[in-house]
């Protein structure tokens, strides 16, 4: 992931006017105004900071000896990493059938042949996240269920974005509890980002959205993220609000990215928020977080094999810097090792 390179909008340089720029080659880029213009706007690739997840990643055979007389207690282990009976199953005929090709013996050689096996089940092609058009502003709608870190992972995105050189815009739009707009105003002044807030208590959620891109455009900003409040999967109404938030933006601009907060200490539960999520929010990818609490990592695998939903970006700690892109090798590595 570290040569990944990602488009955001060239600032212009001093005496320069917006309208008019030139695009970059091989870049061209048109962005309209709030009163139907087009603007023309050159982009340059940027690179987001480098971040490693392996140190919060839980081993899963910490205290369990690896080698080919206990193959079949690896299913075990699987299932109880949450990996699921199909999936553990499906694992472990694989690895002994590479073990018995390769005539892999040792602990090493086994544990290799693990890894591949989850890389090339979790390695999704569009692990990335979409910042790579010439629409802007970026819209990320972050969305999930109450108590998933759901606040505290657009602190650190933004945090990484605006390391990144980002112009970054957040839209408080989780206006049901004041606290929740306290906390993502701390957030945002951590990560160096703007923040849009309601003007009044309980103000529409949508409303607020439409404000931060609105802002967005006005100020230039690359980048606009938007909480929203903790939806119950069970509650229809809930939805139909999310589905408010989502009209109401793309009357000025397209959503990029519909990411999924998702609390890995959670395990299968995960997975059944995740269907809802899939059916009714139109999700783009996961952000995993927790994920140095737990060694039941297997719901990475659950869900991108049932869902077909690419796990993005995971939380591995408590710091606004705990923040990394999933790396399916990286993240195999840490839980066999």
């Amino acid at each position: 992931m570290a040569g990944l390179l990602f488009w955001k909008k060239k600032q212009p340089a001093e005496g320069a006017s917006g309208p008019g720029v030139e695009s970059t080659a091989n870049q061209p880029a048109a962005q309209a105004t709030l009163d139907g213009t087009v603007e023309r706007v050159e982009s340059e690739a940027v690179q987001l900071p480098r971040r490693n997840l392996a140190r919060g990643v839980r081993s899963l055979f910490s205290k369990v000896k690896f080698n080919p007389d206990n193959l079949d207690d690896l299913e075990d282990i699987l299932i109880q990493g949450d990996f699921g009976v199909l999936a553990a199953g499906n694992i472990v005929f694989e690895v002994k059938k590479r073990a018995k090709l390769t005539a892999a013996a040792t602990e090493a050689e086994l544990k290799q042949i693990l890894v591949d096996v989850l890389v090339e089940a979790m390695d999704h092609p569009d692990k990335s996240l979409n910042l790579d058009g010439s629409k802007f502003p970026y819209v990320f709608l972050v969305v999930g269920v109450n108590g998933v870190g759901k606040t505290t992972t657009i602190g650190k995105l933004a945090r990484w974005l605006t390391d990144g050189e980002w112009n970054v815009v957040i839209g408080a739009a989780d206006t049901f509890r004041a606290a929740a707009v306290d906390q993502i105003a701390t957030w945002a002044e951590r990560a160096g980002a703007k923040l849009v807030r309601p003007k009044t208590e309980g103000q529409d959620p949508a409303s607020v959205a439409f404000e931060a891109v609105e802002m967005a455009v006005q100020t230039n900003a690359d980048i606009v993220i938007i909480d929203t409040a903790g939806r119950l999967q069970n509650k229809a109404d809930l939805m139909d609000e999310l589905s408010k938030i989502r009209r109401v933006v793309e009357k000025q601009t397209a959503i990029t990215e519909v990411l999924l907060v998702l609390d890995a200490t959670t395990g299968q539960n995960g997975l059944v928020q995740a269907k809802a999520f899939a059916d009714s929010a139109n999700v783009t990818g996961i952000v995993l977080t927790k994920l140095d609490g737990t060694a039941r990592g297997g719901i990475v695998y659950t869900i991108q094999q049932e869902l077909g939903i690419p796990v993005k970006l995971v939380g591995v700690g408590e710091g606004i810097n705990d923040f990394a892109f999933f790396d399916a090798q990286e993240f195999a590595r840490g839980l066999v090792s």
